[in-house]
């Protein structure tokens, strides 16, 4: 049997992080993406080639299309692509929508849409049996905030999960019948290095109160779901998105 061949964007940290030491213990090889922190993407590949699987670490960032084309390139040598997890995202700083910083909110956009779309188009080209593919999967990252629209901290950011939401739903549909199951995963307060980086380190303790289930989730609980939906355990599962939240 081939070996199965899993790309994650933002692959370095948090649920990308989580995912791929998960993967690699399934028998994937993995190759991940990150932009700026080298050293944790290499401990990443250390601990996919701990689970006697291949890995790779390809720097990039998922906002310059170039940069994407390079990651695809590098993924090509690394073997035949089956799996995709479209992870890469940022918030921005957060804040009321009316204050914000124009330029920043167009860099959320290009980085969690545009770059997903790349990212996508991309992976299709290679799975699609109309291409010459052999099939595959692909998972994208949404967010409850999508559902919940994330009013006074990043309304930006929940419009462009948002549009997560709708390309999953319409390229599931287009790729049905090529081979290519493509699903989607929205976590809710997931406890990362996203909400430090969005300017607001105290926001799990803030909103903890709010989960009906009282605390809040890990990368691996979310990282479980995204394998459940690569893995031909889910092979009638198309178009979904898999609410990770605790309840909220």
């Amino acid at each position: 049997m081939d070996k199965k061949i899993l790309l994650i964007t933002g692959g370095s940290r948090g649920i990308g992080a989580a995912t791929a030491r998960m993967a690699a213990r399934q028998g994937y090889d993995v190759a991940i993406n990150y932009l700026g922190n080298e050293k944790a993407a290499n401990e990443v590949v250390a601990d996919i080639e701990k689970s006697n699987a291949r890995g790779i670490a390809i720097q990039g960032d998922m906002a310059v299309e170039s940069d994407i084309w390079k990651m695809f390139e590098a993924v090509d040598k690394f073997g035949k692509l089956t799996h995709l997890v479209n992870n890469a995202g940022i918030t921005g700083k957060a804040g009321r929508f009316a204050e914000s910083d124009p330029a920043m909110m167009r860099q959320v956009v290009d980085v969690n849409v545009t770059g997903a779309m790349l990212v996508a188009q991309e992976a299709v080209k290679r799975m699609s049996t109309k291409y010459g593919g052999e099939g595959g999967a692909i998972v994208n990252l949404g967010s409850m905030a999508s559902t919940l629209g994330s009013p006074g901290e990043y309304v930006w950011y929940a419009a462009s999960k948002g549009a997560i939401d709708a390309l999953t739903i319409g390229l599931s549909r287009e790729v049905a019948a090529e081979g290519i199951r493509v699903n989607s995963v929205a976590p809710g307060l997931i406890d990362t290095e996203i909400h430090a980086t969005g300017g607001q380190p105290d926001r799990i303790a803030r909103l903890r109160s709010m989960i009906p289930m009282g605390r809040e989730g890990k990368a691996q609980e979310v990282a479980e779901a995204i394998l459940y939906l690569l893995s031909d355990q889910a092979s009638y599962v198309v178009g979904t998105n898999v609410r990770i939240s605790g309840g909220r």
